[in-house]
């Protein structure tokens, strides 16, 4: 095994036309409750939004399933979660949602890290996974975006 097998480093960015502090609350609504597989399916996510808050999925009946903790949340510029995520096996998982914005846009890059012993398949489906996290924050937008041309 060598260090790229154990390592994951995946970062992609979109570019929204509209206000940081409005992209900011759709960004914790979409890892929240807005949090959808592919296929439009919800996870029943929560994220307590304070350092040290859980984020977990909440299939009820006592089943739930840690994701990670808030490690920073700095709204409306940034938020951190760290700890195993979608990956039930040993691994350590780093997820940053960096917002910036300028000239009306807010701008999200989002940069997933992880190291430990990665599934071949969490590697191949986490660009796909994140690209439509991504675009679902956008989607958020776009009705407003298409009405204010």
């Amino acid at each position: 095994m060598n260090i790229e097998d154990l390592t994951l480093d995946v970062e992609q960015h979109i570019e929204v036309r509209a206000p940081i502090e409005d992209v900011f609350k759709s960004v914790l609504n979409r890892l929240g409750k807005g949090f959808a597989k592919p296929d439009g399916e919800l996870l029943n996510m929560n994220v307590e939004e304070f350092a040290g808050g859980r984020w977990y999925r909440d299939l009820g009946d006592g089943i739930q399933y840690l994701w990670g903790h808030v490690q920073v949340i700095k709204a409306p510029t940034l938020l951190e979660l760290s700890g195993p995520m979608f990956m039930s096996y040993p691994a350590l998982n780093h997820l940053e949602v960096k917002l910036n914005e300028a000239n009306g846009e807010t701008k999200v890059t989002l940069r997933h890290r992880a190291v430990g012993m990665i599934d071949p398949q969490h590697r191949e489906g986490v660009s796909t996974g994140w690209n439509g996290f991504l675009e679902s924050v956008k989607g958020d937008f776009a009705k407003a975006s298409e009405s204010a041309a």
